[in-house]
Order: structure tokens, then sequence, then C-alpha cells
């Protein structure tokens, strides 16, 4: 694909992009709701353990991708803790 050649050109991409993504968490979404049928209280949903999992591989597959780490990381951590507040009031826990 061509470098971008003006503001607007990056920003079209950057929307189609975003585009991308939105699909991405829209799948990632439906998946947490899937999970949620197997947990069996609130610790279950924060799951402290995995979120440092998922965590970690993000950062070793940023890296690997040649994304700041510390950028995945932020992301990572505040998807997961928006995902976790989705799901919490899904199951009426907040």
């Amino acid at each position: 694909m061509a470098e971008p050649k003006t503001l607007a050109e990056v920003r079209a991409r950057i929307d189609e992009l975003d585009a991308e993504l939105i699909g991405k968490l829209a799948e990632r979404q439906g998946l947490v709701r899937a999970a949620a049928v197997f947990k069996a209280d609130e610790h279950a949903v924060r799951a402290p353990g995995r979120v440092e999992e998922v965590v970690a591989l993000a950062r070793k597959r940023a890296v690997e991708e040649g994304l700041a780490p510390e950028v995945a990381e932020a992301v990572w951590r505040a998807m997961i803790g928006a995902f976790i507040d989705w799901e919490m009031g899904q199951a009426g826990v907040r």
C-alpha cells in the first residue's frame, strides 16, 4: 500500500482501520458474552491472573509487530476494563 501523501489520506486510512477494529471488538464482545456462561462470580469475571496473562501476551506481540509495548498495554488494559464493566453490567453485578 502506498504511503499517504496528504493528511486527508492519513485520516481516511485511520478511519478504515477504526472500522476494522470496531468489527473485531464486536467479535470479542460476543466471546466475552459466551465466556460469561462459565463464570460463577465477580472474581471470575475480573480474573486478575488472566488479565495479566492477556496483557503480557499483548506486550510480546506488540514488540514483534513494531508497536510500542507500553501503548499495547495501555490499550489492552482499557479494553479489558471496559469489557469487565460491560460484563458486570450484563450480569447485574455492579
